[in-house]
């Protein structure tokens, strides 16, 4: 694999990655189903109800038998028992005659009504008066009116929510063929890196942030989080990592060593791999533009700046929708690009030539989001925690000026 710049703008490597399919598939109970993107159309099996039902409280009837039925004129039926919930009702109605009936109850095999209970009035324990009409399907849910048979539930590609696995649930449905969570390795590499529980720091040694940010970005991607390690600069120790990763791991992300300098060995690392394909060594925004793409195989590996922010922004960028489509979810989906508008509170000046991811903060006031413009020296991590997402200022505009109305992208979920 030859070391060379294949620089692309974002827009490039976001069409890149909308062609990445989705991982293998795996069968799963409904009660672990919720987030998962389906591999596969989902059709009802039986219809819901399957039986005929009450929606209201009341007395189920014969519709002919209230035709002309008023306050002043009455209709007068004979009760003829009541309906219990969850018992089968063999019984039939016959001419002139009413079972009480609670909401979701089946009806007898004759009746096509229901009379809800505030049209009716008991004249004595077997007969009721009926004061106004209903028509045939009144007031009950016929068989396969809420789901028919045969049905398409959800297409492919749709991510189970809870109302899904609801309707699954009455369905009988007890497994879907989803598509598999991608597995992640965060591996973490830099001589003054230490691991983030270090107690007293040595000298020139720094605690381990990225891994921990991005671990939690993975988790919100609803991706698998598998080996969490801090590496030296080291050929050796690197590769050999990257090798044992690549054997149960489905997405390798390497912090630091992406950019070109004498300690980069992110390169000479994926030499080192087989079947390893660069895809993008640099894009150009900033922050990130010393970011790495390549394919190993199947897999995918991903060299993100050591700088935290940095690598943050790539990952919302780039990684989330990655993850996403592996996922089998769309690239641009709602979970791979979570959004929101907000109003500039300030003028955000930026470089014309060159795409800025900018960082902001976002707050509501007089029922309007705001967005703050998040600056700070690139090491500082306080801004870490004040950043809610970026906006983005494309290369050829020079900024915004407070008030207008941009897209921010956000760090967690809308």
């Amino acid at each position: 694999m030859a070391q060379f710049l294949k620089v692309k703008t974002a827009e490039e490597v976001l069409e890149m990655i909308a062609g990445v399919p989705g991982l293998d598939c795996e069968s799963i109970g409904i009660m672990e189903a919720c987030g998962r993107v389906l591999a596969g159309p989902l059709v009802a099996p039986e219809p819901v109800p399957h039986f005929q039902r009450a929606t209201m409280d009341g007395f189920a009837v014969r519709a002919r038998d209230t035709f002309g039925a008023t306050e002043s004129l009455p209709a007068l039926l004979q009760l003829a028992g009541e309906v219990r919930m969850g018992r089968r009702v063999a019984m039939e109605l016959a001419p002139g005659t009413a079972v009480a009936i609670p909401t979701g109850g089946m009806l007898p095999a004759t009746a096509d009504a229901v009379v809800m209970v505030e049209y009716t009035q008991a004249l004595d324990d077997r007969t009721i008066e009926v004061i106004k009409p209903v028509a045939p399907g009144d007031n009950v849910l016929q068989v396969g009116e809420d789901l028919a048979p045969g049905r398409t539930l959800f297409a492919r590609g749709w991510q189970l929510r809870p109302q899904d696995l609801g309707v699954l649930a009455a369905l009988g449905v007890g497994s879907v063929s989803v598509y598999r969570q991608p597995r992640v390795a965060v591996l973490s590499t830099g001589d003054e890196i230490v691991p983030w529980e270090t107690g007293l720091l040595p000298p020139g040694k720094i605690r381990d942030i990225n891994s921990v940010v991005i671990s939690g970005q993975v988790v919100q991607a609803s991706a698998r989080l598998g080996r969490v390690a801090v590496l030296a600069d080291d050929l050796t120790e690197l590769t050999a990592a990257c090798r044992q990763a690549f054997e149960d791991h489905d997405l390798v992300l390497l912090s630091g060593g992406s950019s070109v300098g004498i300690r980069d060995y992110t390169l000479q690392v994926l030499e080192q791999l087989p079947d390893a394909q660069l895809l993008v060594h640099g894009v150009a925004i900033r922050p990130g533009k010393p970011t790495i793409l390549a394919r190993v195989g199947t897999k995918f590996f991903c060299g993100l700046p050591g700088q935290p922010t940095s690598a943050m922004i790539v990952f919302t960028a780039f990684v989330r929708p990655l993850l996403a489509r592996m996922q089998g979810l769309d690239a641009g989906s709602a979970p791979a690009r979570a959004t929101v508008r907000a109003v500039l509170d300030r003028r955000l000046p930026s470089v014309h030539g060159r795409a800025d991811y900018v960082r902001v903060a976002l707050r509501n006031a007089d029922g309007r989001r705001l967005a703050s413009p998040v600056f700070g020296k690139s090491a500082m991590i306080s801004t870490l925690m004040e950043a809610d997402g970026y906006v983005i200022v494309p290369e050829h505009v020079e900024g915004y000026e407070a008030g207008e109305a941009l897209t921010v992208y956000l760090f967690g979920a809308a």
